[in-house]
């Protein structure tokens, strides 16, 4: 599944909704999932794994062109830790 509609039209087949029905739910959860992140929590993907908010701070570098030091900003990325079912499923 490369593709929104692909995921849309597995839900709505697997159960047993319509493709509207299934890209509400699939967008209702998302957009939960990313309101729990923004708040610095997680959101969970029972059986595939969990995303967490994390916080880098901000550091010093070099620009390897130039040898001059550089500041980056600190961020917050998004980190995911796949699930043990996940994990076998593909081993």
């Amino acid at each position: 599944m490369e593709k929104k509609s692909d995921v849309v039209a597995a839900v709505a087949a697997g159960a047993g909704l319509t493709q509207a029905q299934a890209a509400a739910a699939i967008e209702a959860y998302s957009a939960a999932a990313l309101g729990a992140l923004k708040a610095g929590g997680s959101a969970v993907l029972p059986g595939l794994g969990k995303f967490t908010a994390a916080h880098k701070a901000a550091r010093e570098g070099r620009n390897p062109r130039t040898g001059e030091t550089m500041t980056f900003a600190a961020k917050t990325s998004v980190k995911f830790k796949p699930a043990k079912a996940a994990t076998d499923a593909v081993n």
